[in-house]
């Protein structure tokens, strides 16, 4: 362990180079302060320890983290796109006793992220995108097609916020179809005192830059059975059964196929570190969030220049950011209002991948679609941006600050 006086010393370096490196980069960067000194305190006794990679404290963090969300299991990898990755190939993997097959169907919005739709394409499923709702920018339940032939549906969980989890689950039911939650932007949210990610077969998370907790990378895997614990836990590193109960006394026995998605010891500690006042950076986004927003609407500057959405009913937000749909009437104004936030010294980024049809890739693989049904997802990436949302409450100065470089965009 290390001592007081090295502690505290350790502590005045990290305040001192963090409030240089903000002063340097952003005036309002999407994370303003990423790792506490105790964070990183906590990193150096693992790099001291030399113990790297799957020992004690990783398991330490899977265990804590099921019991926050409240799932009987946890698994953790080296990314939230692995967590992707992995509950997707554990879904066609022989040792599933009810696997997809090659050719079956997943249901997946138009708004998501890259590694939220390629890992169940790279299984061989075939995809079948819908629309977003445009008032909370996550799928439109009330565009499920009864007479789909999907198996799976992939649901984001866009910026902390979710669709209607009573009505996507009785439409999962009645087909019996499997769900992976990619709750990546949403650690900590809730649906009728519910987490997300605990609803599906599979939940994942992100832990990057910028998310509600942050290790650098990493991400964690949560799921309701044994077989599927058992499958995932095997995948994660080499197909190998080595920590396992059941596995034998040969520590090079491989039941499966499998990949290298392994966590570092060193993110695992940060994650559980940083797990420790999630609630509290919960509560300090959500508070600087209305703060903006009433700031915003107060000003005599303000002329509707934006949107803002809402909670989806019966959800407990643990917000991601803080996103914009710009007026219609601002609209051609946008290229030349992100170029200007950026010289401002404010972060800026699109709602996930915008409409995700419109990449390159989906042309490369020439997926069938029609544009016109996807109104509300061209329309968000038209419109939409957000900003970072700090995890400790903010300054009038620094509200009145953002306030005015946003409504700024009536006078370019």
């Amino acid at each position: 362990m290390i001592s007081k006086k090295e502690a505290k010393f350790l502590e005045n370096l990290v305040n001192n180079f963090s409030k240089k490196q903000i002063e340097k980069v952003n005036n309002y960067p999407l994370l303003e302060k990423g790792f506490t000194s105790e964070d990183i305190m906590r990193g150096i006794e693992v790099l001291l320890s030399r113990k790297l990679t799957m020992s004690d404290i990783t398991k330490k963090f899977e265990n804590k983290f099921s019991n926050y969300v409240g799932s009987k299991y946890a698994l953790m990898v080296n990314s939230g796109s692995s967590a992707n990755l992995l509950s997707a190939f554990a879904l066609v993997n022989p040792k599933k006793k009810k696997r997809l097959k090659p050719g079956d169907r997943f249901i997946i919005p138009a708004i998501c992220w890259s590694t939220s739709l390629w890992p169940l394409v790279q299984c061989g499923l075939k995809p079948e995108f819908i629309d977003v709702d445009r008032s909370n920018y996550c799928l439109d339940v009330n565009l499920l097609n009864k007479s789909t032939k999907a198996k799976a549906i992939m649901n984001i969980h866009i910026l902390g916020n979710s669709t209607n989890m009573d009505k996507l689950n009785n439409f999962i039911k009645s087909k019996n179809m499997y769900m992976i939650e990619d709750t990546c932007e949403a650690l900590g949210s809730k649906f009728k005192s519910k987490h997300l990610g605990t609803f599906g077969d599979f939940g994942t998370y992100s832990f990057y830059y910028s998310h509600q907790i942050t290790s650098g990378e990493g991400g964690m895997i949560v799921c309701k059975t044994k077989e599927d614990y058992e499958l995932i836990h095997t995948m994660r590193a080499h197909g190998w059964d080595r920590g396992l109960r059941n596995s034998k006394k040969n520590n090079f026995n491989f039941i499966n196929s499998g990949f290298n998605l392994r966590p570092m010891d060193l993110t695992a500690a940060i994650g559980l570190s940083q797990l420790k006042r999630l609630n509290k950076m919960i509560k300090s986004r959500s508070k600087n969030r209305k703060l903006i927003i009433n700031n915003i609407k107060k000003s005599e500057l303000w002329d509707n220049q934006f949107s803002f959405f809402n909670p989806n009913e019966n959800v407990k937000p643990s917000w991601f950011g803080l996103p914009f749909l710009i007026n219609q009437k601002f609209i051609n104004k946008k290229e030349k209002f992100m170029k200007y936030l950026n010289s401002s010294g404010i972060e800026t980024r699109p709602i996930l991948s915008g409409n995700f049809l419109n990449q390159p890739s989906c042309k490369l693989y020439n997926f069938k679609f029609d544009k016109k049904n996807f109104k509300s997802s061209q329309d968000i990436e038209d419109r939409g941006f957000f900003i970072g949302l700090p995890t400790s409450d903010m300054t009038v100065r620094k509200i009145n600050f953002l306030t005015q470089k946003l409504l700024k965009i009536k006078d370019l």
